[in-house]
C-alpha cells in the first residue's frame, strides 16, 4: 500500500526543532522527500551565528528512518535564498510539490517600546519570508503548467497565529505579521488554484522555544509517557493531510490546531449593521446608533489567554 505522499517533495522552513521538526518527520513519514530549512541560530529573537547543525540533524534522522532528506541552510527573508531552497528541491528531488512555511523569530515589546528594527525584523522573517518562498514555488508550478504538463500538484501550508485573531498585547509586530500571512494565503489560493495549487493556514498551539514564556504554567503531561498536549506532535499531522492529495478540496482556509483539536475558522461575519436615516450618516447619528450598540455588549468583550487559548494553568 502506498504512502499518501510518496512520490513528493517538500520544502518544510524552520524545520531545525519544534514545529518545523516534527512537520518535517511527518511529511517523510508519509512518504515525502523533504528538504530541511534552518537558518539555525540559537536566539529565538534571532541572535547567534547561523548553523546547519539543527537542519543537517533532521535530515539525518531522516535518512536514518529509510526516508529522503537534504538539509538546507539559509534565512528564507532573504529573496535569493528563498530562490536557492526551491531550485535545490527541484535539483535534488525533480520537482517541487509541498512548501511548508513555518520559520520565524520573535522580539516582543509593547508597542510604545518597539524599535524600529524589532518590528521590521519580526515582518521580514515571518512575513516576507513566507511571501519569498511562496513566489518562487508559484513560478515553479506555473511554469510548469505553462509549458504543457498535466496535473500540477502544488500544496503551500503557512503557519499563522491566533495572536492576529485575539491579540497579544506584548506582540504587535508578530501578531501584524501573522494577519498578513492570512492575507497572503487567501490571495495565493485565488491566484494558485487554476495551477492545482491549495494554499492553507493554521494557527498552532505548541510548546516550542518560541513559545516557551506563553504557555509558562500551562498544564503538563501527568503521567510518563503521556504526550503532552501542547507537544508539536499534534500539529504536524495536519500538515500530513494539507499536504496530501485527501485536501484537494481544502483551499484558502485557516484552522486552528492542538491537543487532538483542530477548528476551522470562518472568516469574518458582520455582527451588526446600521442604515443612515438620512443621505449620509452625521456624527450625531452615528453616536446614537453605535454607542448604545457597544454600551450594550459584555464589558470588554475581549479574552484573557486562558480563555482564548481554551487551556488551563497548572
Amino acid at each position: 500500500m502506498s504512502l499518501p505522499l510518496e512520490g513528493l517533495s517538500a520544502i518544510v522552513t524552520g524545520a531545525g526543532r519544534g514545529l518545523g521538526r516534527a512537520e518535517a518527520l511527518e511529511l517523510a513519514r508519509l512518504g515525502a522527500a523533504v528538504v530541511v530549512n534552518d537558518y539555525g541560530q540559537a536566539g529565538r529573537d534571532g541572535s547567534g551565528d547561523a548553523s546547519a547543525a539543527p537542519a543537517e540533524e533532521v535530515a539525518a534522522e531522516i535518512r536514518a528512518a529509510g526516508g529522503r532528506a537534504v538539509a538546507h541552510l539559509g534565512d528564507v527573508s532573504d529573496f535569493e535564498t528563498a530562490r536557492g531552497l526551491v531550485d535545490l528541491a527541484v535539483a535534488e528531488f525533480g520537482k517541487l510539490d509541498v512548501l511548508v512555511n513555518n520559520a520565524g523569530i520573535l522580539r516582543d515589546r509593547m508597542v510604545f517600546s518597539m524599535s524600529e528594527d524589532e518590528w521590521d525584523s519580526v515582518v521580514r522573517v515571518h512575513l516576507k519570508g513566507h511571501f519569498n518562498t511562496t513566489h518562487f514555488a508559484a513560478v515553479h508550478w506555473r511554469g510548469r503548467s505553462k509549458a504543457g504538463e498535466t496535473g500540477v500538484y502544488g500544496r503551500i501550508v503557512n503557519t499563522s497565529s491566533e495572536a492576529f485573531l485575539a491579540g497579544s498585547a506584548g506582540q504587535p509586530n508578530y501578531a501584524a505579521a501573522k494577519g498578513g500571512i492570512v492575507g497572503l494565503t487567501t490571495s495565493s489560493a485565488l491566484a494558485l488554484a487554476r495551477y492545482g495549487v491549495t494554499a492553507n493556514a493554521i494557527c498552532p498551539r505548541a510548546r516550542t522555544r518560541m513559545t516557551e514564556d506563553v504557555f509558562a504554567g500551562f498544564a503538563e503531561p501527568t503521567a510518563e509517557g503521556d504526550l503532552d498536549p501542547l507537544s508539536p506532535e499534534h500539529v504536524a499531522p495536519l500538515v500530513g493531510y494539507l499536504a496530501s492529495p485527501a485536501a484537494a478540496g481544502v483551499n484558502g482556509q485557516l484552522l486552528v490546531v492542538h491537543g487532538g483539536m483542530v477548528a476551522v475558522v470562518d472568516r469574518p461575519r458582520v455582527s451588526a449593521k446600521f442604515d443612515t436615516a438620512k443621505e449620509a450618516f452625521t456624527y450625531e447619528e452615528l453616536d446614537s446608533v453605535l454607542t448604545p450598540h457597544y454600551a450594550s455588549r459584555p464589558a470588554g468583550e475581549t479574552f484573557a489567554a486562558a480563555e482564548v487559548l481554551g487551556l488551563k494553568k497548572g
